[in-house]
C-alpha cells in the first residue's frame, strides 16, 4: 500500500518488553477448578493495584547452560527459557516452587521454607538437591501488547498444576492478597468493582471459563497454545476500544491504525463518510437488516485530483446517494456494481442520474448483466460489460499526471452469476462485495447462485491475494477484514465442513426435504434463520448430487 493514502501518521510503538506469566490451577470439590491470582503493588509501574497472575520479565540468568531444570524434550529453547522465568518468578512473588528432588519427590512446604525468596535461586536449587520442573508447564497462549500502550511486553502464558501441599505466601512488595478463585467468579468480581484488571488478565479468564475442570484444559493446551493475540485499539460509543484477532473490527484496526494510532471510530453511522485510506471512503446505506448487517457499504475510489469510482451505491435511497455525491465533491467519473441484488445495484441508476443532474456528467454504470436465474428485482443491465480482469484507471492531469487509482474487475460467481470482485492494485486492497463479508457467510441461492462456482471463486481470490500481496477485504457489509488468505481459507474450510454436515443428514434421511435436512445440518444454527441457510443447503445438495456423493 503506498503510505501516503495512510490516514495517520506513522508512529513507533513501544518496544516489546521479554516477560513470562504462569497460571497455577487446581481441583475443588465446589467450583470445580480454581486458579491463583494475586494483587499488585499500588505503587507498581505496570498495573498497579490490578489482579494478575504470578510472572515477570525474563533474565539472564533464566537462559543460562546446566540448570537444575527438568522439561520436556520436545520444548523448544525459548519456550523453555520463558516457562523458567515464569516459574522462577512465581516463586520469588508467591512462594510456589514446581521443583523435585533427584528420587523424583515433589518439593514439600519445609523445602521452599528453607529457600531465601530475595537471593539467587540457582545455587540454593543445586546445594539441596532441587531441580525446577518444567515437564507439567504448558504453554497456553501467548500475548504480544496493543501497539497503543506505553509500556509493552511479549509475554507466553503458561499453566500448571499448583503445587500440592505448599501454601501461597505474597511477597508483600510486588504482589499481594494471593486469592484462589474460579474464572466465572472472578469476572463478577470485576463486573462488580472489587478485582481491577487488564485486558488480557480479562480475556484469558472468559476463555478458560469455558472449561469444567482441569483435565480437560490441561489437555487442550497439549497440542500448542489456545491462542496467540496482539490485541488493538480503537473507539466505540465514544470509548476505547479493545477487541481480538477473532471479533470483527480488528482488520480495520490492522489496516487504519498498524501502530496502535487507537483513534480510528468504529460506530456504525449512515450520514458520514468514513476514510479508510485517503483515496478509499466508505458510506454506509442506512439498510441495515438481518440480511445487510450495519447495512451496505457504497465505497468511493480516488480523489480530487483523479475524480472517483463509486463502487454499489446500494439501495434506492435518494439521501444515500447524495452523500455519496457530496463526498466525491460531485466528481463521480465511473459506477460499478458488483451485482446486481436490491441493496446494492438501484442506487446506481440515481446516482448517475444525480450526477447529471447537478454536473451535466453522465458518468457509466459497469458491472455484469443478470442471469437468467436471477430473481426479477435483481433484473440489471449495465451501461458498460466489465470482462474479467479488465481495469477501470483514475488518473490526473498536469502535475498530477502520475496519480493513478486503477481497479481490476474479477469475475466470481456464486453468490450471484454476475457477482464482480474488485483489486485496488496499487494499493492490493480487494472489495469482495458480497463474495466475502464479515460477520457472516454468504446466502448462496439457486438457480442464480451456485455452491461450485463460489468455491471456485474462492480459489481464484486466494490466488490473485497471493500474487498481488493483498492483506485486506473490503466486504459489502461490516468492517475491513485483515489476513486475506487466511480469512479465504478458513471460509473454504467452513463451507466444506457444512457441505459435510447436508452430506450426513441427506444419507440419515434420504427421502427427506430440504427442510427436514437443514434441521440436521444446520443444528448450530438458530432456528430462525433456518429458512435463509436453507437455501444455501440446496446449493450444497446440488453440488453434492454433481459430484456424485450420493
Amino acid at each position: 500500500m503506498r503510505a501516503q493514502y495512510d490516514i495517520y501518521p506513522a508512529r513507533a510503538p513501544a518496544p516489546l518488553l521479554d516477560a513470562a506469566t504462569l497460571l497455577l490451577v487446581r481441583s475443588t470439590p465446589s467450583q470445580g477448578w480454581e486458579l491463583l491470582m494475586t494483587r499488585r503493588s499500588a505503587q507498581a509501574s505496570f498495573v498497579p493495584g490490578g489482579y494478575v497472575f504470578p510472572g515477570g520479565g525474563l533474565e539472564a540468568q533464566d537462559a543460562q547452560e546446566g540448570l537444575p531444570v527438568l522439561t520436556r524434550p520436545a520444548m523448544p529453547a525459548a519456550q523453555r527459557q520463558a516457562a523458567i522465568a515464569a516459574v522462577r518468578e512465581t516463586f520469588e512473588e508467591m512462594g510456589l516452587l514446581l521443583a523435585v528432588h533427584a528420587d523424583g519427590r515433589p518439593a514439600t512446604q519445609a523445602d521452599v521454607d528453607a529457600l531465601d525468596r530475595r537471593a539467587a535461586l540457582w545455587p540454593q536449587l543445586l546445594a539441596r538437591g532441587l531441580q525446577l520442573d518444567l515437564r507439567g508447564v504448558w504453554l497456553l497462549a501467548h500475548w504480544t501488547a496493543d501497539p497503543c500502550v506505553p509500556k509493552r511486553f511479549a509475554v507466553p502464558f503458561f499453566i500448571a498444576l499448583a503445587p500440592q501441599g505448599q501454601m501461597a505466601v505474597a511477597d508483600e512488595s510486588e504482589q499481594f492478597e494471593p486469592v484462589w478463585v474460579a474464572p466465572q467468579q472472578a469476572l463478577q468480581q470485576h463486573a462488580d468493582g472489587h478485582m481491577p484488571m487488564i485486558y488480557p488478565t480479562l480475556r484469558t479468564l472468559e476463555r478458560l471459563a469455558a472449561y469444567p475442570e482441569t483435565a480437560a484444559l490441561l489437555a487442550a493446551v497439549q497440542t500448542g497454545p489456545l491462542w496467540r493475540s496482539m490485541p488493538r485499539s480503537g473507539r466505540l460509543g465514544g470509548k476505547e476500544y479493545r477487541c481480538m484477532e477473532n471479533e470483527a473490527a480488528y482488520g480495520e484496526l490492522a489496516l487504519l491504525c498498524p501502530d496502535g494510532q487507537a483513534q480510528h471510530v468504529l460506530d456504525w453511522q449512515s450520514t458520514q463518510v468514513v476514510a479508510l485510506r485517503k483515496n478509499v471512503l466508505r458510506l454506509t446505506a442506512p439498510n441495515e437488516g438481518v440480511m445487510t448487517g450495519p447495512g451496505t457499504n457504497s465505497y468511493l475510489i480516488g480523489e480530487a485530483a483523479t475524480g472517483f469510482i463509486a463502487i454499489d451505491p446500494g439501495p434506492s435511497d435518494a439521501q444515500h446517494i447524495e452523500r455519496l455525491l457530496v463526498a466525491a465533491g460531485a466528481d463521480i467519473r465511473a459506477i460499478v456494481c458488483t451485482h446486481s441484488h436490491p441493496d446494492h445495484a438501484p442506487g446506481a441508476w440515481l446516482l448517475q442520474a444525480l450526477c447529471e443532474e447537478k454536473t451535466g456528467v453522465k458518468p457509466r454504470v459497469y458491472g455484469l448483466p443478470s442471469g437468467p436465474g436471477a430473481p426479477a428485482h435483481s433484473h440489471f443491465v449495465p451501461d458498460q460489460v466489465l470482462q474479467n480482469k479488465e481495469l477501470l484507471t483514475l488518473a490526473g492531469k498536469g502535475e498530477n499526471a502520475k496519480i493513478t487509482h486503477t481497479l481490476q474487475a474479477l469475475h466470481t460467481p456464486g453468490h450471484a452469476s454476475n457477482h464482480l470482485c474488485l483489486l485496488l492494485v496499487e494499493d492490493g486492497l480487494l472489495f469482495t462485495g458480497d463474495h466475502i463479508l464479515n460477520g457472516s457467510t454468504t446466502i448462496i441461492n439457486p438457480p442464480d447462485g451456485n455452491m461450485a462456482q463460489y468455491l471456485q471463486s474462492l480459489a481464484y481470490l486466494d490466488a490473485v491475494c497471493a500474487e498481488h500481496q493483498v492483506q485486506f477485504l473490503l466486504p459489502a457489509h461490516g468492517y475491513v477484514l485483515g489476513q486475506a488468505r487466511q480469512v479465504i481459507a478458513q471460509l473454504t474450510a467452513h463451507r466444506l465442513a457444512r457441505e459435510a454436515k447436508v452430506l450426513a443428514a441427506m444419507r440419515q434421511v434420504p427421502h427427506g426435504t430440504p427442510t427436514d435436512w437443514v434441521a440436521l445440518a444446520y443444528a448450530d444454527t438458530p432456528q430462525a434463520l433456518w429458512p435463509l441457510a436453507q437455501r444455501s443447503l440446496l446449493a450444497h445438495a446440488e453440488r453434492i448430487e454433481a459430484l456424485g456423493l450420493l
